[in-house]
């Protein structure tokens, strides 16, 4: 049977044991990794590993002992309990060992979870599973999580009482970072707020977010935005260091002042405006108060600034890139009120 992503989502966190097997599948494979790991916890629990039942098997085993998971799904455990017989990267070539076993299971036997890459809909192990009265088969695509994915994961880390403003940046965050990282970040909040009875607030997730290359480029871009110049050098010689390109810098910033621009024409006001550019909720009121000092017509000498250096840059006219974007730079901070 096949689950649909809203069904599977339901399925990961509370699986059938009287259910014979499930296949998850997708092209990323710490995403499917994720999925297997909240399935399998959630049939055996806490303990099951250390109590002996679990057995992981290797899909690639599977042609050369054909009996390996008949065996391993009729086995007795010493614990009571639901055991899982774990398949890791199978594939087709496995098909007929895996349906044999789906064919023979019978309820008290251990639950068969099977992982694959992507696999197209003539795949015959997709096809095994989605047309099987007892069985079930889900993709996981690339998508961000959803909004029930999200707050799963928040129960599951023991965050419950959740502003919000906090759950409108956990949800961007959902966004920018891969799906081990996002994991990460839950489980360091989750010991961030343990014993702490007020709400999660957006403090708490800026506090535990994770550093990255995008956060001081918005540092440099803040600098620039609020007369800072003397950041600017120091900033722009770490961001060098790390590998970011001029050409990357100056769309960034373009970026940024559009969005200023933006917030600062807006008949409704700058908050207005700031809300209508989708800006990442922690720069939200900073970037309102820079845009509310600059006005239009700053705004507008500084976008036409950062063209004439993005035209510059790309130029076939031989300029030393990285001083170019620091002058522009620096005349951008002298032109901020």
């Amino acid at each position: 049977m096949k689950l649909s992503p809203r069904d599977a989502t339901a399925y990961f966190d509370r699986p059938d044991p009287a259910r014979a097997g499930l296949l998850i599948y997708g092209g990323d494979a710490m995403r499917v990794a994720l999925k297997r790991q909240q399935v399998i916890a959630a049939l055996i629990g806490p303990t099951g590993e250390a109590e002996m039942r679990l057995d992981r098997l290797p899909g690639t085993d599977l042609r050369r002992d054909k009996a390996m998971l008949s065996d391993a799904v009729r086995a007795s455990g010493f614990f009571p309990g639901t055991r899982v017989a774990f398949v890791e990267d199978a594939g087709d070539a496995a098909t007929d060992v895996i349906a044999t076993a789906l064919d023979d299971w019978r309820e008290g036997d251990a639950v068969i979870v099977v992982t694959a890459g992507a696999l197209t809909p003539r795949s015959a192990l997709r096809k095994l599973f989605e047309g099987h009265r007892n069985a079930f088969a889900a993709a996981i695509y690339d998508d961000p999580p959803s909004r029930a994915e999200i707050e799963g994961a928040l129960r599951s880390a023991g965050l419950r009482d959740i502003a919000p403003e906090a759950m409108t940046a956990i949800g961007d965050l959902a966004r920018d970072l891969d799906p081990g990282d996002f994991r990460q970040f839950l489980e360091k909040l989750g010991l961030y707020k343990l014993g702490d009875p007020a709400p999660l607030s957006p403090d708490d997730v800026a506090a535990c977010a994770p550093a990255s290359t995008e956060a001081e480029v918005d540092d440099l871009l803040h600098a620039v935005a609020e007369a800072e110049a003397a950041r600017i050098g120091p900033l722009l010689r770490r961001l060098e260091a790390q590998g970011v390109l001029p050409v990357t810098l100056c769309i960034t910033a373009e970026r940024h002042f559009r969005a200023l621009h933006a917030a600062a024409a807006d008949p409704k006001g700058a908050g207005a405006g700031i809300a209508r550019a989708r800006v990442q909720w922690k720069h939200r009121d900073r970037m309102q108060r820079q845009a509310s000092r600059w006005g239009v017509a700053r705004l507008e000498q500084a976008l036409g600034l950062l063209i004439d250096t993005d035209l510059a840059l790309r130029s076939t006219t031989p300029v030393p890139p990285m001083p170019v974007m620091e002058r522009t730079l620096v005349r951008l901070a002298r032109l901020a009120p």
